[in-house]
């Protein structure tokens, strides 16, 4: 009772004596960092008295250096009311509400707290300071400060000083409740780019503004990047070329693959592929595909081959009605694109360019084969023409053909020729009395045939032949029909039987009867003439009118047989013996002439002594040079002209070696001669072995036979 009442007399009389006691300044709430220093003011006027602060209640004492808090104490001049709190280095425990009392005077400050700030350590990122990833594969890099940081900091990812986004933050809380540490995910899917390159991880805080770095850096392993090349890139067909394969890989490359078209290249291993160009390569895609420890990649690429034009589809026969449209398509390949046109075979108008052919409204004279043609590449290579017929069903078409006159009473034959598309129904012959569609009637036969040919686009052809036994005369006279029909409509012809008379044949026949007779007879007499002629030259007796020649050749003897049997006369000259001569050759080389005639015709005695020969063209060859013939006379005699006949070694040859005449009397035409006299021999002449046949000197000639 009795401080109170002290204090209720101190404040009356201060009131009485001056101004009362106040708060020149009061502590203000503050925010210090762990282990720094914190300094709460505090001031009073017209107060003397004691003050004191107080930490959540409790008060710290009176005197200015505070024992028991070693780390707190008041400073200021007291006497101008300065009381201010200090406290150093704060800690997390000093975190409290503050008050500055002035005891005596019954003063109490606003209370001050004091917020005491941990700043976050360098966080630590998973793994680092190097990370290993594999380029392609997503990966969670984790950024980690410890929790005992206050404020909670916030963790932040930078690369080039460039903020990253896409980050995941998370607190993990202790098992009192109390936060632990935070952490923060960064999702990444890296590529052969990130190799090498520098991640940062922040952490800040209210604590530390600017916060504490950790830098990692990324060390990646990714499968082969491909780039491709080829060079050259635009090659004509059957020229050489190359394709270059390069790859940057961590690890480093271990194979390569090629490919062309999906399938592999066999024996290609390296990272070059040299290959002759052709068509193929420009659907055909070439592809290299490299491999390392970590995967594989692949890049594939089409050649620019020129070409010439080839053929992919040719063009489909077209079947229409007439009046309806028709097309025709065909597809050419090559590189440039080749220029297609369409024509009709036959013809050189271009009837339209392009894939497609369109032909509006056919008509019967549109059927035909159409050409579709591609003009040859730059190079000169391919081109060509594919063709399809173009059909048009239209009613038949009947042509009648030509047919060979008939005798009356004889066969005759009649013929169409008929095409059509669709194939006709039925081809029928018809005239004045009836008709006939196949098989026979009466006098008439009707058979059909397939054309050996057939008109481009009107359908096969067939002929059909109308056959007539026993014409009559009516028949010459009528006319036949031969007429076809289909679902489109009928068509016909009309066909006249011809007449062939008897008397033209006749005659012709007759004048060949005769020709030939006459040329019978004229062989005839010719014969008659050679073989008078032969006999009245050369007539033998078969075994005493023989020659004997010796030394003829190719086996030709003229000896007798009894000369060959003996033999004793073989040194004698030849001998030629006849039934009508009395030629007699004497061994002296005299000649004695006898005439059988009695002088009616004088006979020039021959001394013959022949040695005979086949020379070419029927002569008979003679040794030695005739001795009385004029210079340059042939060494044989051509008996052709006189006799008629080929040489007796060859007509009368029996057996071998003898010359036999046909006729007992031979030799029995007879000249009549001027004079005769042995010629004049020169000296060793041997004896004269030529048959002399004088020239006669008047034509009389007698014969007898």
């Amino acid at each position: 009772m009795r401080v109170p009442a002290l204090l209720v007399l101190l404040f009356c009389f201060r009131g009485s004596a001056g101004p009362s006691p106040h708060f020149l300044q009061q502590p203000e709430d503050l925010v210090v960092l762990l282990g720094e220093e914190a300094r709460l003011r505090c001031a009073l006027g017209a107060y003397w008295g004691l003050v004191q602060w107080t930490k959540s209640g409790l008060a710290l004492g009176g005197q200015r250096d505070l024992p028991g808090w070693s780390r707190y104490w008041i400073s200021g001049n007291a006497a101008n009311g300065q009381h201010d709190l200090h406290i150093r280095p704060v800690e997390l425990e000093d975190e409290a509400s503050y008050e500055c009392q002035a005891t005596q005077a019954g003063l109490r400050s606003r209370p001050a707290q004091l917020h005491v700030l941990v700043p976050p350590e360098v966080p630590q990122v998973l793994g680092g300071p190097s990370v290993s990833l594999i380029a392609g594969v997503p990966v969670n890099l984790t950024c980690r400060s410890r929790g005992d940081a206050r404020p909670t900091p916030e963790l932040l990812w930078f690369r080039d000083g460039v903020r990253l986004d896409g980050t995941t933050f998370h607190q993990i809380l202790l098992k009192e409740g109390t936060p632990g540490s935070v952490e923060s995910t960064l999702t990444l899917t890296p590529s052969s780019h990130d190799d090498g390159a520098t991640l940062v991880c922040r952490a800040r805080s209210q604590a530390l503004p600017a916060g504490r770095d950790t830098t990692i850096t990324l060390s990646l392993q990714y499968p082969p990047v491909v780039t491709l090349s080829v060079s050259p890139h635009t090659v004509q067909g059957g020229e050489t070329f190359t394709f270059l394969c390069q790859a940057t890989a961590q690890p480093p490359v271990t194979g390569y693959r090629w490919a062309k078209g999906g399938s592999p290249v066999l024996g290609a291993r390296g990272p070059r592929l040299e290959v002759v160009a052709d068509a193929s390569f420009l659907t055909e895609p070439v592809s290299c595909e490299v491999s390392n420890a970590v995967g594989s990649a692949n890049r594939s690429t089409a050649l620019d081959v020129l070409f010439g034009p080839i053929l992919q589809a040719k063009p489909e026969p077209v079947s229409v009605d007439v009046g309806e449209d028709a097309s025709f398509s065909c597809a050419w390949r090559g590189n440039p694109l080749p220029r297609v046109t369409w024509t009709r075979r036959g013809g050189a108008q271009v009837l339209g360019s392009g894939a497609t052919l369109r032909l509006p409204s056919v008509g019967s004279e549109d059927a035909g084969d159409y050409v579709c043609r591609a003009e040859p590449g730059l190079s000169g290579q391919g081109g060509g023409a594919a063709e399809a017929r173009l059909t048009v069903n239209a009613p038949p078409v009947v042509t009648a053909l030509h047919s060979e006159p008939a005798f009356l009473r004889g066969p005759a034959r009649l013929q169409c020729l008929v095409f059509a598309s669709p194939a006709p129904d039925a081809v029928v012959w018809s005239w004045d009395e009836g008709f006939l569609e196949a098989g026979s009637r009466g006098r008439f036969l009707v058979e059909t045939f397939p054309a050996p040919e057939s008109r481009g686009g009107q359908g096969p052809g067939m002929i059909s032949v109308l056959h007539i036994s026993g014409t009559q005369e009516s028949d010459f006279s009528r006319s036949f029909n031969c007429s076809a029909r289909n679902r489109l409509g009928e068509g016909g012809a009309r066909a006249s039987l011809g007449r062939r008379d008897l008397l033209p044949t006749v005659r012709i026949v007759a004048g060949v009867v005769a020709a030939t007779t006459t040329l019978l007879m004229v062989i005839t007499g010719v014969a008659l003439c050679c073989w008078r002629h032969g006999k009245a030259s050369a007539s033998f007796s078969e075994q005493k009118n023989l020659m004997r020649i010796p030394g003829s050749s190719n086996g030709c003897s003229l000896r007798g047989p009894e000369e060959e049997e003996t033999g004793s006369r073989e040194d004698r000259g030849p001998i030629v013996h006849t039934d009508h001569s009395d030629l007699v050759l004497e061994e002296e080389g005299t000649l004695e002439t006898k005439d059988p005639t009695n002088g009616y015709y004088k006979v020039r005695g021959v001394s013959v002594s022949l040695s005979l020969g086949e020379a070419p063209g029927g002569g008979l060859f003679l040794p030695p040079p005739s001795p009385i013939g004029p210079p340059g006379t042939p060494t044989f005699y051509d008996f052709n002209p006189h006799l008629g006949m080929v040489p007796p070694c060859r007509l009368y040859r029996t057996r071998a070696g003898y010359l036999t005449t046909p006729h007992p009397r031979a030799f029995t035409s007879y000249i009549k001669p001027t004079s005769f006299e042995p010629p004049d021999l020169a000296p060793r002449t041997p004896p004269f072995p030529y048959a002399v046949f004088p020239t006669p000197s008047h034509p009389r000639l007698q014969t007898h036979v």
